[in-house]
Order: C-alpha cells, then structure tokens, then sequence
C-alpha cells in the first residue's frame, strides 16, 4: 500500500507563503494573470454567455464573484462559471503533463478566498499547491509510445486521456484556502478522485465533430474539488487509498500506460513540478501553433496582402490529421479553436489576435472562409525523425504560394514553448491580458487589475481584486 495521499497531504498542509521560492511565487502570480485575461476572453463567446446565465439560474449566497459581470453567486457555482470562462476560448496555459491546468485549480481556490475574506499571500500558496498537485499526479502514469527498430514512430493515446487529475490539485486549492489541517486534508484529497469527470479527451480528438464540451468541462469537474474540500471539513471520511491496487485511480479513470506511482511525489518541495509553463500567443488548440507562427512571420517578413495568398500547405504534429482538426464546418467557438484549415485563414487574412479569432463575424467573414479553401495541412511524413532526440520540440513546416513565387519557413519551437527564445515574456503576457480584457474593463480597471494581480501576495483582501474584476 502507497502512502501517496498521506505524503501529498501533510505537503498542502504544512506549507506555507513563506516555503514558497521566489520564482514560485512568480510563477503563481503571472499564470493568475494570464488566466483572468482568458476569462475575460471568454465572457463575449457563446459558450461563456451560457455558463454565466447558468449560474445566475443556480443563484445561491452571494459568496463569490463571477468574473467580467460584478455578479455573485455560491462558491460552488462561481467556481463552475469562472472555470467554464478560463477555457472557453482555449486560450489558457499549459504546463505539462498536466495539461490545461488554469481552469481546475484557479476557480476553487478564488471562489473560497473571496467567500471568507482570505488575503493575496494566501491565495497565492493556495494556487501553487494546487498547480502542483495537478501537474504531479499525472507523472504516476506514463503515456505510451510506438516504438520499431529503436525509434518512435508514434504516440499511442490509449483508449481514454483526459484530466481527471487536475481534481486533486483543486480540492487541494480550495482546502487550503478553507485551512483544512493534516487529516482533513487526506479526506478531501480521497474523496476527489472519485469526483473526477470522465475522461473524454480522445473521444473529442477522433470525434468527426466538434461539441463545445470539447475535451471535458473544467466546470463540471473542479466543482467536485470543492465539494470534496467541504465534505472533508465536515468530517466526511475519504479514500486514502485511492491510487493503490487493481482497481486505483488510474485504473478506474481508463488510464493506458506504465503506472509509477513513486514519481508522484518524488523530490516534492524541493523541485517544483509546474514552474515550466506554455503560454498561448493564439487563441486556438496548441497543436496548431507552429503553422501559425510559420504562416505570420512570413506573411510578415514579406509583407504579404491577404488577396496575394494563393495556397497555403502546412506540414506538423501528426495529431493534425485527426478528425478534430479536419471536420470543415465552422459552426461555434471550438470550431474556431480546433479548425485547421479556419485558424490559418484566419491569421493569413490578418485578423487581430486575440478574442476576434472567436467572434460570429469572423467565423461567417467571406475572405477567411474563402481562403480556408487555399489551405491544405497534413502530419509531416518526417515528424518523428525530426524530433527523434527532443520530443520536447515540434517540428512545423510550411509552403505559401502568393504573388506567383514560393516561400519557406519552418520551426522546431513554436511561440510560447516554455525554456526558449519564443517563450512569452512578462510584458508579453501583460499585454495579451490587456487585449482580453478589454472587452469588459474600463483602461482604468484595467490598470487596477495588472496591479493588484502582480502585487497579490501584497493584497490585504482578495475581495478587493475581485470588485475590480467586473463591469
């Protein structure tokens, strides 16, 4: 029997603001920001206008807030919207293998910080415990690949991937925030795993159409963290054995792969595990940004018009091939997000970045739909022997036919990729959370909110930011 639980438990509780390394702290605080921003991205989008009048039909105390509207709603509920917000427009972070980790592990730890008048310091220790957790756990199972004559020749997605995870880093959020001790801890981390959602990760990607639930529904899902926080608080008892055996968490989650559970907590608080994350520079599925980049910077470099554009051939990721990116209709927001052949119309027409890749006009606009006709993408037959001795890079290749002649450009490190030269800076993430909000935010407001937020461990309450976070 693991002591996996016992071990993660007595880390959330016994840590504190002070343990925290500098470049935690930071960390903490710019993925806070960027991923308010994404929210903000979000309020405008169909699937986001859905989620906020779900949760004014829920109601319940006005504990927390709702972000972009001023509104209040129960913490439970203002955690399901503002998750629901954070990845609506895909936009949010990555940090690996946890994935899109922002919007499981923000919106419980906020929601109770708010509802009992908790402080920024606090806030922030909340937010990096739970960022770790969700990035530790899935090191516990380990993702095959396909492997002939000593090299990878593809990766296998098993039968079922998701997020399922990511429940643990936010009941671990929200109990820290609520100062649950030691053995309180254990329970809520315990009952989590069994209020993970399904993992529905490889059903969306080899689905020949796009549902705005996408790969899952932080929601749905981080409203279990909480509720398995308060459950615990009251003295519900908890599995501490959840990952053990035949029939552990993930076994029962329809994980597929190698399960080290050791690796789980394996040098835990002397090496932070979330520290190395990937930004988004473009509202659209990761996958796709190598292409982009490749598309822009020679549109740019050239200074290519929109109507010299003839063809556009784009090779990368074999992923690409999978139906998410090849169903051609662009019907919604994920649409948007996941359509091939429309991010790259969209970028080759010059459309600004940010929200108004996602908007109805743009999606129905006749020159993006008419270029998305010139588009042709496909996996590079050479993917894995490109980037056989780093599978940490993606290679992206690109041929644009304009103006009669063929230009070039290719890239191993797609903007954003964290530890290199295309990561996003701290002024880049600034202003890609100025753009995002700018919808919603008065200039003013604006400014407020980068303040408060690059100074939260400054912040004498959290309810203070969050009156600054709405109309």
């Amino acid at each position: 029997m693991s002591n996996i639980i016992e071990t993660l438990a007595e880390f959330v509780a016994g840590t504190d603001f002070s343990d925290l390394p500098d470049d935690v702290v930071k960390a903490t605080k710019y993925l806070f920001l960027d991923s308010i921003g994404c929210a903000f991205a979000s309020v405008t989008t169909d699937r986001g206008k859905m989620s906020i009048a779900l949760a004014k039909k829920m109601g319940g105390p006005p504990e927390s807030s709702i972000i972009g509207t001023g509104e209040k709603a129960s913490s439970v509920t203002a955690s399901f919207v503002n998750a629901e917000l954070i990845n609506s427009a895909d936009y949010d972070a990555l940090i690996m293998p946890g994935g899109h980790v922002p919007p499981y592990i923000i919106p419980p730890a906020l929601a109770m910080a708010e509802s009992r008048n908790a402080n920024g310091k606090d806030l922030v220790t909340a937010l990096a415990l739970g960022f770790e957790l969700a990035t530790r756990v899935p090191k516990g199972i380990r993702q095959q690949r396909v492997i002939q004559d000593g090299e990878i020749k593809k990766f296998s997605w098993g039968k079922r991937w998701g997020q399922a995870w990511s429940n643990f880093g936010a009941a671990a959020g929200a109990a820290k925030m609520m100062g649950l001790d030691r053995e309180q801890m254990c329970d809520a981390l315990g009952i989590s795993g069994h209020l993970s959602q399904v993992s529905t990760h490889v059903r969306f990607s080899f689905s020949d159409n796009r549902p705005l639930t996408k790969y899952g529904v932080p929601g749905w899902q981080n409203t279990g963290g909480m509720m398995a926080a308060l459950l615990a608080e009251m003295g519900y008892m908890g599995d501490r054995t959840v990952f053990d055996g035949d029939y552990g968490f993930f076994q029962f989650c329809g994980y597929e792969g190698e399960i080290d559970l050791p690796a789980i907590t394996r040098d835990m608080g002397k090496q932070w595990a979330f520290t190395k994350i990937t930004y988004k520079p473009y509202p659209c599925c990761r996958m796709l940004h190598g292409g982009v980049d490749c598309l822009l910077k020679t549109i740019r470099e050239n200074q290519i018009r929109p109507e010299e554009i003839e063809k556009i051939k784009i090779w990368g990721h074999p992923t690409i091939d999978v139906p998410c990116f090849c169903h051609k209709e662009i019907e919604n927001v994920v649409d948007a997000q996941f359509n091939a052949a429309y991010v790259f119309a969209v970028a080759g027409n010059g459309i600004p970045i940010g929200p108004a890749w996602q908007d109805a006009a743009t999606m129905k606009n006749p020159a993006v739909l008419e270029m998305m006709n010139k588009v042709e993408f496909a996996g590079h037959p050479e993917y894995f022997k490109k980037v056989q001795e780093d599978l940490s890079k993606q290679f992206w290749s690109m041929e644009l036919l304009a103006r009669g002649q063929k230009y070039y450009a290719q890239t191993f490190q797609p903007t954003g990729t964290t530890g290199t030269e295309g990561a996003m800076s701290d002024q880049d993430l600034e202003k890609k959370f100025r753009v995002n909000s700018a919808r919603v935010l008065t200039r003013q407001k604006i400014d407020r909110a980068v303040e408060q937020i690059l100074n939260l461990e400054k912040l004498n309450r959290v309810s203070d930011l969050m009156e600054n976070l709405g109309w």
